[in-house]
């Protein structure tokens, strides 16, 4: 009878917890509102298998782009997982989400070792890699800031750069900007508001 005591306790601690975690309006967001911004209106990439990409591609789809590197040791392999606990969150709703993960470091992230890395998150994400050129001007159309660091690591260097999520609507239109470190359930609540 006292373990149900504390079960039931836990259970009412947790749901409170969760309450409090939501916006005060249901139609409201966890994410920074950027509808009508000038700026993240397309890109010209490859996929991770081979195929040339745009943003247009995937009208119809609620889609949450994030740029990274695949040698990340933290934020990127992170932002990863918590994008695929939001899908996990979200269940059948989830296939009208598109995930795209733009690398910052072409150099290393070829396509096969994208295909390695973005679907070993979820099979559905897909990786987008160029030229230093084509990914120079995504970043620069996204705002996205990133710098090769010289260090002695296995890797010869690492990439510092801008972590968060650009979320964009079903017709293409940018929507919600997610900043790093937000909760997989804040951002299932964010993508569903879109579907």
């Amino acid at each position: 009878m006292r373990k149900l005591i504390y079960s039931l306790q836990i259970i009412l601690i947790a749901c409170f917890l969760s309450a409090c975690s939501q916006p005060a309006d249901e139609s409201a967001i966890f994410g920074t509102d950027i509808t009508g911004a000038d700026f993240a209106t397309g890109f010209n990439l490859t996929d991770h298998t081979g195929q040339p990409r745009q943003l247009s591609d995937f009208n119809g789809k609620v889609v949450a782009l994030f740029f990274g590197f695949t040698h990340c040791p933290d934020i990127c392999p992170t932002t990863m997982a918590d994008l695929a606990a939001a899908m996990k969150i979200m269940g059948n709703r989830s296939e009208e989400v598109q995930v795209l993960f733009v690398t910052i470091d072409p150099e290393r992230d070829t396509p096969e070792v994208l295909a390695k890395f973005v679907p070993h998150f979820d099979p559905r994400f897909i990786g987008l890699t160029g030229t230093p050129e084509e990914i120079d001007a995504t970043a620069k159309t996204f705002k996205i800031f990133y710098a090769r660091q010289e260090d002695a690591g296995k890797g010869g260097y690492s990439m510092d750069h801008s972590a968060g999520i650009y979320v964009f609507d079903k017709t293409g239109k940018i929507r919600i900007y997610l900043k790093y470190g937000q909760k997989p359930a804040e951002i299932a609540h964010d993508l569903s508001r879109l579907i």
